[in-house]
């Protein structure tokens, strides 16, 4: 069988890397039950239900339709989303 992705709004910010980016993040996940940190190596982390997942530079990081934060690589993101309408 094959199956379509319903088509749904979600909210994200692209991480750069920089310290600007690293508090627009940090900020996007505020209010969230989700967990942001800065582990010893100095990478963004986010513990999402499955585990803790590394922000790399370039992911986007998605807010869900149920409040989940979890970060997404960008090629798989421009793959799956496009822009929408505010």
């Amino acid at each position: 069988m094959k199956y379509r992705k319903k088509p749904v709004v979600i909210e994200a910010v692209r991480y750069t890397g920089t310290e600007e980016s690293k508090a627009e993040t940090w900020h996007f996940c505020e209010g969230t039950r989700i967990h942001v940190h800065v582990d010893v190596d100095g990478n963004l982390v986010i513990e999402t239900l499955e585990g803790p997942h590394i922000v790399r530079v370039g992911d986007y990081v998605i807010k869900g339709v149920a409040g989940e934060i979890y970060p997404c690589n960008p090629w798989i993101f421009e793959q799956t989303y496009e822009r929408a309408e505010e």
